[in-house]
């Protein structure tokens, strides 16, 4: 079976965006749910909060930052098996 790096790099990216997108929205309006863990994510993420508009930064953020963690993971995975 051929592992393809880019669609696992779109998966991954995709999930985590969507992920911190929908926690970020039900802690706007839950006030507070996973504030812990969100403020976290706010001291990696430049420009990132707790709002409407902070999940569509997170979502970005999110996509990115797991598109390349899981390209050059799935990059150096490949590279190892041949």
């Amino acid at each position: 079976m051929k592992y393809s790096t880019k669609r696992f790099a779109l998966a991954g990216g995709i999930v985590w965006g969507l992920c911190l997108f929908a926690t970020t929205l039900v802690s706007v309006y839950t006030n507070g749910f996973a504030k812990a863990f969100l403020d976290g994510v706010g001291s990696i993420y430049p420009g990132y909060s707790i709002s409407v508009v902070g999940s569509v930064v997170g979502l970005i953020y999110g996509f990115f930052d797991v598109f390349i963690g899981v390209y050059l993971f799935t990059w150096v995975y490949k590279a190892l098996g041949k």
